[in-house]
């Protein structure tokens, strides 16, 4: 077997690869690159499942980065137990294929309790008074100790939240990804894995605060149809359609605000690949999405409650969505959103209401889920899809005054939804940064408190993911550094996986 690092830059596209990247673009130029059809829908959580699997979220079960539980009656995000992946996983097969085969997870998500062989996930923990204590889980446990020990402790502050990709005392902008980085040289040091997952979500906050290039001098961005499940649209079709170019070409070009970002990963990556490669590892270089420019935010269960439809509950003054006794709501993930009907004869008039709103591309029912691969049980009974411009929130209130607390804080596993909102501090807050340091002294003395910073207003963010952009320039990439092994410029998100396994199987020479 030959030894393989897959390294995931989270958000790189071949539009985003150019002056601002050259260790990357080097390692493209030495290589070999395709064009991912993107997972659908395009988030973390799939991606990755399709290219551990080598299948769809009809056999795996992640059709999102989190859905509503209908046993539970919740709404649950980002769970960790790699248990919920179901079907046999890279490693799985490789290790059949020489019991001497290992591989390392580092930050892949779903990455507690699945049986490779080493594994760092963030993790904090929950003490009974209430307080979040940043840290990370490990397998086996002895890493922990020794890594922070070794290299310091995980910048959590630095991996989401405000402080993420920004300079702050908690850290560099860069430090989430660069410790990561450091933690699989450590890894390769001591273990030396067969294959090694790494994953450097880096890109992922400024593309969504700032969107990846300036907007487009002509048209609206517009979608693939949705009954494209691996199509792709022609340049020609392009055009036609009003669909802007890659990025540097009349379609727009990249957004200054990002061109640091790109710099700081591309040193990270560059580094890290020359590392490997002094140790005769294979690198793989791929993405999960590319992040689109946006600018209408769509509240999908302000909708369904001015319906009639959606059911909230009054908790010490505030409002909770209450799935379970909601006749049909919606669970928003970036561009798509699982709309679960506990009354199935509002189907129609569901569909009808969601069909004509502004932003939203269409509405799948049974039959383009079935398509789409994304048939399985924890799917919505329908399957919203936004326009490329376009993204769904999770807000449910009708008035901020009455939003839950966690609307206002980083709270990624209460909210029935995902907020890349959370990315901000709120600009209406005086002295912003004086009431953070406010709280973290109330928490050092031991007090109860609430990290309310975040705003309420959905329109600041600029950059989402999830539905399939017109241009392949925004799709997810693919680089390796043995060419042979492509046979095409595009392959589907499930070719991942069998590229990982032929390049680790592979007894030919590196």
């Amino acid at each position: 077997m030959k030894r393989l690092a897959v390294i995931n830059v989270v958000g790189l596209t071949e539009s985003l690869i150019g002056p601002h990247t050259p260790r990357i673009a080097r390692f493209l130029e030495t290589g070999a690159k395709a064009n991912i059809v993107p997972a659908f829908p395009a988030v973390t959580c799939t991606a990755q499942s399709n290219y551990l699997t080598g299948r769809l979220p009809a056999d795996h079960g992640i059709v999102g980065n989190g859905w509503y539980h209908r046993e539970l009656a919740e709404v649950q995000f980002w769970k960790q137990s790699n248990h919920l992946v179901q079907g046999r996983k890279i490693w799985d097969d490789l290790r059949a294929l020489d019991p001497d085969f290992t591989c390392a997870k580092l930050f892949w998500w779903f990455n507690m309790y699945s049986n490779a062989d080493y594994s760092i996930t963030p993790r904090p923990m929950y003490p009974a008074d209430g307080r979040k204590v940043f840290d990370i889980y490990t397998w086996p446990f002895a890493i922990r100790t020794e890594i922070k020990n070794e290299i310091g402790d995980f910048p959590f502050p630095c991996f989401w939240g405000p402080a993420a990709g920004v300079d702050t005392p908690q850290g560099a902008a860069d430090a989430a990804s660069r410790w990561i980085a450091e933690s699989a040289k450590w890894i390769e040091n001591k273990y030396k894995p067969t294959l090694s997952l790494v994953y450097l979500p880096h890109l992922d906050y400024n593309l969504q605060r700032h969107g990846p290039a300036t907007e487009p001098t002509s048209g609206r961005p517009m979608n693939v149809p949705l009954s494209r499940p691996s199509g792709t649209l022609s340049p020609a079709e392009g055009e036609r359609d009003g669909v802007r170019g890659p990025l540097g070409s009349s379609g727009g070009v990249t957004n200054p605000a990002i061109q640091r970002d790109l710099q700081q990963i591309d040193r990270i990556v560059g580094d890290l690949i020359a590392f490997l490669q002094s140790r005769s590892v294979r690198v793989l270089l791929l993405s999960e999405y590319g992040i689109n420019n946006v600018d209408t935010p769509i509240h999908l269960n302000r909708l369904l409650r001015k319906k009639g439809w959606i059911t909230v509950k009054e908790e010490l003054g505030l409002e909770i969505l209450d799935c379970g006794a909601s006749k049909a709501f919606a669970v928003a993930d970036h561009q798509i959103a699982h709309i679960y009907l506990n009354d199935r004869s509002l189907e129609r008039p569901v569909v009808e209401l969601l069909e004509t709103t502004p932003g939203v591309a269409g509405v799948m029912g049974p039959a383009e889920i079935t398509e789409m691969g994304l048939n399985h049980a924890r799917a919505g009974d329908l399957v919203a899809v936004a326009a490329e411009h376009a993204w769904f929130t999770y807000y449910y209130w009708l008035d901020d005054r009455v939003a839950p607390d966690f609307a206002r804080c980083v709270d990624i596993h209460r909210k029935p939804g995902y907020d890349p909102v959370e990315l901000f501090l709120d600009p209406r807050i005086p002295a912003v940064k004086l009431k953070i340091l406010w709280r973290l002294l109330q928490k050092k003395l031991g007090f109860r408190m609430l990290m309310d910073v975040i705003p309420l207003d959905a329109t600041l963010v600029n950059g989402s993911h999830g539905c399939r952009p017109a241009h392949i320039s925004e799709w997810p990439v693919l680089i390796t550094d043995q060419p042979s092994i492509l046979a095409k410029p595009e392959i589907d998100s499930t070719q991942v996986y069998r590229i990982m396994r032929e390049l680790v199987a592979s007894t030919g020479q590196t």
